[in-house]
Order: structure tokens, then sequence, then C-alpha cells
């Protein structure tokens, strides 16, 4: 008895806290996000706005696929820690379920016999019953293991298809809102953009505040005047694409460069929206900041977004909140990139980078005075 006391002290390991979040359930809440995402793909064409309805399922099957990377990688690291406890605990493993084993086969007449009588009989009976629930309990929590680290070996064998599919859909979905863009015919304009004057503009500058500042002489004629007001929503407007911050404004970065803008990681082929309505005033190459869009919100204030690999919509054109404006460079990751390094939970998956600069009346603020970037995506 004082061997299987013994047994019983060395097995009563902790048991993982309540209240964390269960890997596997969260993979498979993100297999359900792309589920919906599909669903709305295959309605997008019968919706009334085909662009805000591709719009939204791109962002679907972003925030889809990002959960379902997160999610492996959790199931990953659970699945490695479970069987590192596991290995660690064979010896006792294997002496528990022998004692289970022996106390399930011997008959109670037998087990209740004891040497010294009567008296060692009714201890042993009272050492029993109360070691008994504890050695229950402990393998009840042993199968509970050995059942989670099935389930997780099953989830990441079926994630190749769950991924395939979502990054299928998002492809399709991409080619579909390029295709919507181009056919969109009923966005107000304020002006009409002459391309020899844009062309002569751009020749002529060498700075991004030059070409800023000489905006105005690009359109056809007049640009029509607007109130349009974000004042209300300043410091409080969400950034254009989900992302981390890499440089604030005035940030020396990798390469020596300090700019007054600043610089968010995303992932390859990321969605661009514009995050209020606004006025595209230029959108194409630029200089040394690749491709950009430059849109007015309100009178005097420009928003500048950089480093797109697609740009969307005519200069002139007035386009709603959540209007997508590009699409970041990259490659999509194969499968089995995603499945063997399922990143690594630092954003080392955001290997493109977006330059947002904010220019008021012609001078470059704190983009964080206007846009919230205390929540990365």
């Amino acid at each position: 008895m004082k061997l299987l006391s013994a047994f019983a002290a060395s097995l009563l390991w902790a048991i993982p806290a309540q209240g964390q979040t269960d890997p596997s359930q969260a993979a498979l809440e993100a297999a359900a996000m792309l589920e919906q995402a599909s669903i709305a793909l295959t309605e997008a064409d019968s919706a009334r706005d085909r662009v805000r309805a591709l719009t939204g399922t791109i962002q679907a099957y972003e925030a889809g696929l990002a959960a379902m990377r997160e999610g492996l990688r959790k199931a990953a690291t659970r699945e490695a820690q479970l069987t590192a406890e596991l290995r660690a605990r064979e010896k006792d493993v294997a002496q528990l379920l022998g004692v289970l084993q022996t106390i399930e086969t011997t008959a109670p007449p037998v087990l209740m016999l004891h040497p010294s009588g009567p008296l060692g009989a009714a201890r042993t009976g009272m050492m029993l019953s109360e070691v008994t629930p504890g050695l229950n309990a402990k393998a009840e929590a042993l199968a509970k293991d050995l059942q989670e680290v099935q389930t997780l070996r099953i989830l990441q064998q079926n994630a190749a298809d769950t991924l395939t599919q979502g990054l299928s859909g998002v492809q399709d979905a991409r080619t579909r809102l390029s295709e919507a863009i181009a056919d969109r015919t009923d966005l107000p304009r304020r002006f009409v953009e002459d391309p020899v004057r844009t062309a002569i503009l751009i020749s002529s500058t060498e700075t991004l505040d030059g070409f800023a500042s000489g905006l105005a002489e690009i359109s056809e004629g007049e640009i029509a005047e607007t109130d349009a007001s974000i004042s209300d929503r300043k410091g409080d407007i969400s950034l254009p694409v989900q992302g981390i911050l890499l440089h604030r404004a005035g940030e020396t970065d990798a390469a020596g460069v300090t700019r007054p803008g600043l610089v968010l990681g995303t992932r390859p082929r990321a969605l661009v929206a514009s995050p209020t309505a606004a006025t595209i005033r230029y959108r194409g190459p630029l200089l040394d900041l690749g491709n950009l869009v430059i849109l007015e919100p309100q009178p005097g204030l420009l928003f500048v977004f950089s480093g797109l690999q697609e740009v969307y919509g005519e200069p002139g054109q007035v386009i709603p909140e959540g209007t997508p404006v590009g699409l970041m460079p990259g490659e999509t990751p194969e499968i089995g990139a995603i499945l063997s390094t399922t990143s690594d939970g630092t954003g080392t998956d955001r290997s493109e980078t977006l330059y947002i600069e904010v220019r008021q009346d012609n001078s470059p603020v704190d983009p964080e005075s206007w846009f919230r970037t205390d929540k990365d995506g």
C-alpha cells in the first residue's frame, strides 16, 4: 500500500488551467469562417453592389486564413507540448495503468485480505477508498490528453483541403473584384484627369512634397469644391489594411531612412481599402515609392498609401468608405509552406510593407494623429 500511495502522489500532476483558448476549437472556427466566405463569394455576383460584396468577401477570406494559420500554429504547439509531457511520463503512465488494471481485475474479497488481520484489512480498505478516485481521475485526464493529441493530428491532416479551398476562393474573389471595379460607372467625379498634365508633373518633381503641391494642375478643368469633413474622427480612423506597425513617423528603418509617415507590415496580396469616403487625387507609380494612391477625405488633407502592386479607381472619383484602392505585392504562400511553418506568432508572415503618410495643408503630420494604431491586424 505504501507503493500504491507513492504512485498516486507522483501521478497527481497539474491539469491545464481552464479558460485558455482551445487550439482545435480555434481552427474549427476558422474553417467555419472560410466556409462562410465561400458562400458569400457565390452570392456576390448577384449583389446590387458587387464591389462592396466582393470587398467584404475578400476581407472575410483574409480573416479566415489568418485565423486558420494561427489555429494551426497553436494546434502544433499544443500537440508538441502534450506529446513531450506524455513521453516524459511513460514510466509513470505504465505504472498507473498496471495499478488500475490490478484493481479492476482483483476480486474484492482477495483485495481486502491483509497479513496483519482484520485491522490491517480495514486500513487497506480506507487507503484504497482514498487513492482509487485520484487514480481514476488521472486515468481520465490521461485519456483526455491522448484524445486531444489524436484530434489535433486529424485537424492538421485535414487542414490542407480547407486551406486550398480558402486560397483558391480569395484569389477568385480578387479577380472578380478587379473586374467589378473596372465595370463600375456609378461613382460621382470631382474632376477628370488630364494625362498629359499628370505626366508633366511627374517628370518635373523629385519629391512627394513637390508632387502633392501640384496635384491641382492635373485636371482638365476646375476641381469641384466639397465640404466633406472627417475632423470628428481624428485619431480614431481604422488603418486601411490588416497589418502590424513596423515603424512610426520619424523612426529610422533598417536602411537608415527616416520618413514622416508610418510603415505597416502586411501579408502578401492583402487588400487595401479607403478608411473614409474620399476623392482619389492620384493613383499610379511615382518616384521611388512604387505604386501609390493619394486620397483626399476633406479639403487640405491627403492620405498617401504607397507600396502597392495593383491600384484601383480613377483620379477624380469620389469613393465610399471601405472601397478597395489596391492590393499589396508578393506571392501567396503555398499550402506546404503554411502547414510547415504555420507562422511563429510574431508577424513574420507580414512580408510586405505599406507606407502611410498624412499631409495637411501640404505639410506632413504624424499619421497617428489621424489613424488608430493600437489594434494590429
